[in-house]
């Protein structure tokens, strides 16, 4: 499919039926922006993580043996590289145990992903009374602690293997050239 040859209102319906058909299959949660429901489908398929509410306050997925999974996400582009990850609200309640987070490129995949426990957010990340949280870059010294661990190898091949799959209502598949 060539975009270039569409116009402007084509595109956004495009772009419109894209979230409807992901989050129909499961993958998004909302019709927000994707980066941050696709991580959380990403990690939870990738780790057999249950996904919280979207309404449970400061975890988004439990582990099996009962661990509260933060999850954050930033999609990075050509105009801005950031590491930064979302604000991170009421790191003092200790509403998780374990922030994993994930970085893609600009198509969606995964360039590094970390799992960070709590002890680490708190030593690394700075309060901003402005956004009302802690700010976390992906970056420098946080990246050697001892309590992180560097997960991009097992979300990258999850991450390839997940978005091969063509799930259509029904359990069918399809083929996605077509």
């Amino acid at each position: 499919m060539n975009l270039t040859n569409l116009s402007i209102s084509e595109l956004l319906k495009l772009q419109s039926a894209a979230i409807d058909e992901l989050k129909n299959r499961g993958v998004l949660r909302t019709k927000n922006n994707p980066v941050g429901d696709y991580a959380e489908w990403l990690v939870s398929s990738a780790f057999e993580l249950t996904l919280a509410n979207n309404s449970a306050a400061g975890h988004d997925a439990e582990s099996t043996d009962g661990r509260r999974i933060q999850i954050k996400s930033r999609r990075i582009t050509a105009h801005n590289r950031s590491k930064q990850l979302g604000v991170i609200r009421n790191l003092d309640k200790n509403d998780f145990d374990e922030l994993i987070a994930v970085i893609f490129n600009e198509s969606y995949e995964v360039i590094e992903a970390y799992s960070i426990q709590h002890s680490a957010i708190s030593k690394y990340s700075v309060h901003r009374s402005h956004v009302n949280g802690h700010i976390l870059h992906l970056r420098g010294a946080l990246l050697l602690d001892n309590r992180v661990l560097n997960i991009s190898d097992k979300l990258k091949s999850s991450n390839n293997t997940l978005n091969s799959l063509i799930s259509l209502p029904g359990g069918g598949e399809a083929d996605p050239l077509a």
